[in-house]
């Protein structure tokens, strides 16, 4: 399923009334509380707030690997509330790049299969994915370990392989969860240029997660949760270049 062409600063996830809760009876909690929350082709859109007030849920769920309770979620105009599981996942393995706090990279396969597995499932064959993850691994700075397995790199560049490995079929849509939380400054600068070159397109939005302030800054976007619901969002026009800043990530 290949997502409909759009134009710049075009809303293309529009996520509305939307609710979520765990458990049941006296012990049901509420995550996601009438949460209305929009991305943009063009920019980067960062969700922020405190730990344990829904962010990681909500993004889950605009990523259509957590299904909802209450309202509705359209990203390119599929509502995914809407669509069976074969559907959903094709949708997402051709529309969305995933970026997990705890990377998931596959033990056994090596760090460049790992980056070709959304080739893969789309088709592409071996020898063609092969090039292009050594290619995504050249921009993390990782074009050296491509034959490693994961156990043999850092948790850093662990994240790096992760990455790469959502950027590899150059997806539309770019979701990260906390992407920059192992990263050093340096490694961080780079994941956060390859961020802003990708949100450049005109066809291409991109949501974080973070609580690291040193990367606000690269955000065109900033909506701010608390106890579930979006209680802010204000919009940033970049003068100058987005800097990473040198301190430790909160």
């Amino acid at each position: 399923m290949t997502p409909p062409s759009s134009s710049p600063s075009q809303v293309v996830v529009d996520a509305r009334s939307v609710e979520k809760s765990f458990g049941d009876g006296p012990n049901r909690i509420r995550v996601l509380k009438q949460v209305d929350f929009t991305a943009r082709t063009g920019e980067i859109t960062m969700l922020v707030g405190p730990s344990g007030c829904g962010k990681t849920t909500l993004l889950s769920a605009l990523a259509g690997t957590l299904s909802i309770d209450n309202g509705t979620i359209r990203v390119f105009d599929h509502s995914l509330e809407k669509m069976s599981g074969g559907a959903l996942t094709r949708f997402r393995s051709n529309t969305i790049g995933f970026i997990f706090q705890q990377f998931n990279l596959i033990p056994t396969l090596s760090v460049a299969e790992n980056v070709g597995v959304p080739l893969r499932i789309q088709g592409v064959s071996s020898g063609k994915a092969l090039k292009r993850s050594r290619e995504a691994l050249e921009k993390v700075g990782l074009g050296d370990r491509w034959k490693e397995r994961p156990n043999k790199l850092s948790g850093g560049q662990q994240q790096r392989v992760a990455i790469a490995r959502a950027l590899v079929h150059e997806p539309p849509l770019i979701i990260c969860d906390e992407p920059t939380a192992s990263l050093d400054a340096k490694s961080g600068e780079i994941v956060l240029d390859l961020f802003r070159k990708a949100a450049c397109s005109p066809d291409r939005a991109v949501i974080i997660v973070t609580h690291d302030s040193r990367i606000f800054s690269y955000a065109d976007r900033i909506s701010r949760m608390d106890d579930g619901q979006i209680v802010e969002t204000t919009e940033q026009d970049h003068q100058q270049t987005p800097h990473f800043e040198h301190e430790t990530p909160h």
